[in-house]
């Protein structure tokens, strides 16, 4: 009987020391865990450090040097507040790397007031022009309509019996007087767009091209305001 049983004594020995050296071994590897913890206490351990479990954590060797870094263990929502901050940190890198840009392409488009008094006379000219014909065909429509009314004074007596083609000419008159005079609004309206649009450019282009052009306005920007 007792030679039946040291087999299994011999097991339970094996078992038994693995299970003891297990840890052991895992402990010895030289790593030395520390962390300064939220209330500025350091930490020194062998194994992670629950206190630091929100920040990073220094694993060194025997020698004393930095191994690695254990990043900090976050919750599902401290993870989701920390990838919303670095999109929106990326989102702002972003923008200020467009607005960069738009800004090189501003000076290599306008490198100097000149250039810029040149473009914007040049664009509110089409404009002018474009009110200027609608004025014209305003007054146009002006002489029509008086031509209209002398005709219409032969019937003052009883405008019913003014001829239906008349009546019909009055009307498109009206009608297209009031088209011109949309388009005319709408005309001066884009005149004061494109001055806002130039005047926020310059002023940006200013910044960018330096002190030496703060103070100086040509004649053609005094102009193109009026």
């Amino acid at each position: 009987m007792m030679s039946a049983r040291h087999p299994i004594a011999a097991v339970l020995s094996l078992v038994a020391l693995i299970g003891s050296t297990g840890p052991a071994s895992a402990q010895n590897t030289g790593e030395i865990f520390t962390c300064v913890d939220r209330t500025g206490k350091r930490h020194t351990s062998d194994r992670p450090i629950a206190a630091c479990i929100d920040r990073e954590q220094e694993v060194r060797g025997a020698t004393g040097t930095v191994r690695k870094v254990l990043p900090p263990s976050y919750t599902r929502e401290e993870r989701a507040a920390i990838e919303a901050r670095q999109r929106a940190e990326e989102e702002e890198k972003a923008r200020i790397a467009e607005e960069r840009r738009r800004e090189r392409a501003l000076l290599l488009r306008y490198p100097n007031q000149a250039a810029h008094d040149r473009e914007r006379a040049e664009v509110l000219s089409q404009i002018d022009d474009v009110i200027a014909a609608v004025q014209r065909r305003e007054d146009n429509l002006k002489a029509q309509r008086k031509e209209i009314e002398t005709e219409l004074e032969f019937y003052q007596a009883d405008p019913s019996k003014a001829p239906a083609w008349l009546k019909r000419k009055q009307d498109d008159n009206a009608a297209q007087f009031e088209v011109q005079k949309r388009f005319l609004d709408t005309q001066l309206r884009e005149k004061q767009r494109i001055n806002a649009r130039f005047d926020e450019e310059l002023a940006r282009l200013r910044q960018l091209w330096g002190p030496s052009a703060a103070g100086a306005v040509s004649p053609a920007s005094g102009a193109a305001g009026r």
